[in-house]
């Protein structure tokens, strides 16, 4: 049997994608970008941050698979990406069966010491 704390590529995913979303200046960015494609001068601009820094940031959320940019001209746009949240949906819906099933077997058992035979 595996090791539960066994490397995977998706393992691998979500740490970019935790690790992206573990910055109050890219939560923002993603916030921002929720509402529509921005450029990064426009990402920049509201956190106060300087354009190398914001293009750090970027490129952490880049990494997590969370945006995607173009390019046209000088111009660079970034975007949410398709399926941004699809890992960690389906991740947070594991736990949440898990723990589902948890507090079920436990109701069971002590409607069983209240009720017994």
């Amino acid at each position: 049997m595996p090791s539960p704390l066994a490397s995977s590529p998706t393992d691998a995913r979500l740490d970019r994608l935790f690790a992206a979303l573990a910055d109050g200046n890219r939560r923002a960015m993603v916030d921002q970008l929720s509402r529509g494609p921005a450029s990064v001068s426009d990402l920049a601009k509201p956190l106060d941050i300087a354009l190398p820094s914001a293009l750090k940031h970027l490129a952490a959320l880049e990494a997590g698979g969370l945006v995607q940019s173009d390019k046209a001209g000088r111009v660079r746009t970034y975007r949410i990406a398709p399926d941004a949240f699809g890992g960690l949906e389906a991740w947070v819906a594991e736990r949440k069966a898990m723990w589902h099933r948890q507090f079920d077997a436990l109701e069971a058992l002590l409607e069983e010491q209240d009720n017994p035979p």
